[in-house]
């Protein structure tokens, strides 16, 4: 009587095989690309040029720089809000940097957006 199920010789078809290696190829680029992503600084303006600061792909802020004449302790809440536009400014950076990694590699697979199964 002939076995049913499995497949011939115990291994698995050569396309699951295909798909299985180009898996662990994209986990290793995706991990390649996010630790290079991490590694990058961005940095965003605000008030012209009197608030700089500058975050990693981590969403880290690592250097916030402010003009001399932007310091007024009679308006602190300027200060305040350009420090917030520009911090936000570059976490949207890092953020679309992210998104065009991921978009990279999901159109790498050729699978117009979706799984072949």
């Amino acid at each position: 009587m002939a076995k049913r199920g499995g497949f011939p010789g115990g291994g698995m078809p050569g396309n699951m095989n295909n798909l299985m290696k180009q898996a662990q190829r994209m986990q290793r680029q995706m991990e390649e690309n996010q630790k290079e992503l991490e590694e990058k600084e961005f940095s965003a303006k605000a008030g012209g040029g009197a608030v700089e600061v500058t975050v990693t792909g981590k969403k880290e802020v690592t250097k916030v720089k402010l003009a001399e004449e932007v310091v007024d302790p009679d308006d602190v809440e300027m200060l305040e809000d350009l420090i917030m536009a520009a911090t936000n400014e570059a976490l949207r950076l890092a953020e679309e940097a992210n998104a065009e990694i991921m978009n990279k590699m999901a159109g790498g697979l050729g699978l117009g957006g979706g799984f072949p199964f």
